[in-house]
């Protein structure tokens, strides 16, 4: 069985001199990325592996989460930014098969068009959300559309 956890990167600064690629989290976004990571190791839901775009939102995002989990930095994957839900299945299907439980930092709109994806269900993404998906496959390459199914979704205002 593989298990993926879906993040949706925390609340970023509305600008930045650098563009959309290197907006900062803002302040609510560092708070709300630390609940998350606390809850996350409070229930448990400690991946192996933390994949992020290489945005720096998704970065501090998940290297809030590595940090609070101590687990290694997390990698960074370029094509993860901006990218549809096609191109987020595809990063998925290369995951290495020695990790069962991968955790990926991404963005609207193509984490919920991926999580619809994989579950053929709708669920609200705000920032700091996360969603662990079960699939009962082996493969990382196995996975497809409508093969996951969601066993926890988490989003801010339930972390208390």
């Amino acid at each position: 069985m593989k298990k993926l956890l879906l993040v949706r990167h925390a609340t970023a600064q509305p600008e930045s001199e650098n563009g959309d690629f290197g907006r900062a989290l803002s302040n609510k976004g560092i708070r709300e990325a630390t609940e998350l990571a606390q809850k996350l190791k409070n229930d448990n839901l400690i991946p192996q592996l933390v994949v992020a775009s290489s945005a720096l939102r998704t970065q501090t995002t998940a290297g809030i989460i590595t940090n609070v989990l101590q687990l290694p930095k997390p990698q960074l994957n370029a094509a993860i930014y901006e990218a549809s839900e096609q191109t987020l299945l595809k990063a998925i299907n290369a995951f290495a098969d020695v990790n069962d439980f991968t955790a990926m930092v991404g963005h609207n709109p193509g984490i919920s068009y991926l999580l619809f994806t994989l579950t053929g269900e709708i669920r609200d993404v705000p920032p700091a959300t996360a969603i662990l998906i079960t699939f009962d496959v082996n493969e990382w390459n196995a996975v497809s559309s409508n093969s996951g199914t969601i066993v926890y979704y988490t989003a801010p205002g339930q972390m208390a």
